[in-house]
């Protein structure tokens, strides 16, 4: 078993705690719209504020079957090379525009970047492929509605969404200038790694990923599916440069570290960071944990050197 006393510090078991008190770990076994306001309650609750520099617009793609809601976030004068379109995580059941509202704020202050934050369709109301076809419905009116480059950007199942619109989008003339993913599930190996050290991890377990998965796909078995697990794919070659931080004490974290290979092995550019010490969701700790906080800067700073277009890793 392992001894998280040992790996993870006092400012993060604090997080911990103040976590489960609002998201007990049984949340899974409560119906979805309890799961809902639960989640919703506690985002209210690490919710920091607004950068004073930082404006938001809610508005709307629309789509021929429904609208996508989505929220624009503005500096008084944003950088003009890139834009960043943001996918929430969530484990496609929870969360929107709200639940990562300060971090998209902040991310829009730090880096200059206008950011475009996308409220995809949740499961079990909309099945998989739903959330991945409005995540490409969302790049293309991207592509569309803005001269300017595209970065994608997203943690937990946002990652998932980040990378499956990098492998559709390959032959795109407007395909992403990069993408950060932050503790993205990729569809690894379950049979290995931390899936297997970390099975049982404080925040995100092995249990709570097989619920998600199932409910996301009701239940259908997909193996092989490319919109739903990236790494099933055979071909790593011309994807963006990509940005892979993930949390140590985390079942997901291998996923960043077997994605960054098959990239590398493909002769593209890939950098994976893990962590040390950090659990599954620790963005919403990037203000009371120093661990969090320096990660929040890395992920910053790279989403800003992949809008400028460069490669320093």
């Amino acid at each position: 078993m392992t001894d998280y006393n040992k790996l993870i510090d006092a400012e993060t078991w604090a997080f911990i705690e103040r976590t489960n008190s609002y998201y007990p770990p049984d949340t899974i076994d409560y119906t979805i719209d309890q799961q809902r306001e639960i989640y919703d309650r506690m985002c209210r609750e690490f919710f920091a504020g607004y950068p004073d520099n930082v404006t938001a617009e809610t508005t709307a793609i629309a789509t021929p079957s429904h609208p996508i809601p989505i929220r624009i976030y503005l500096t008084p004068a944003p950088e003009a090379a890139t834009m960043v379109l943001y996918f929430h995580g969530g484990g496609f059941i929870l969360g929107g525009l709200d639940s990562h509202d300060d971090v998209c704020a902040e991310l829009c202050s730090r880096t200059g970047f206008e950011v475009v934050s996308v409220d995809y369709r949740l499961a079990p109301e909309h099945l998989h492929p739903a959330a991945f076809d409005d995540a490409i419905s969302a790049f293309e009116w991207a592509a569309t509605t803005y001269k300017r480059a595209i970065l994608l950007c997203g943690d937990s199942a946002g990652g998932n969404l980040c990378a499956s619109v990098s492998h559709a989008t390959r032959g795109h003339a407007r395909r992403p200038i990069g993408q950060v993913l932050i503790y993205p599930g990729l569809g690894g190996d379950r049979s290995q790694g931390s899936y297997v050290a970390h099975a049982e991890a404080p925040l995100l377990t092995v249990r709570d990923l097989d619920f998600y998965t199932n409910i996301r796909t009701g239940g259908e078995g997909r193996t092989g599916d490319l919109t739903l697990s990236p790494l099933a794919d055979a071909d790593f070659a011309n994807l963006p440069p990509t940005v892979l931080i993930t949390a140590q004490c985390d079942p997901l974290s291998s996923d960043g570290e077997a994605y960054r290979d098959r990239i590398v092995a493909a002769e593209g550019h890939a950098y994976w960071l893990e962590e040390p010490g950090l659990v599954h969701g620790y963005l919403r700790a990037r203000h009371t944990v120093g661990r969090a906080r320096s990660s929040f800067t890395r992920i910053v700073d790279a989403v800003s050197v992949l809008g400028r277009g460069e490669w320093i890793w």
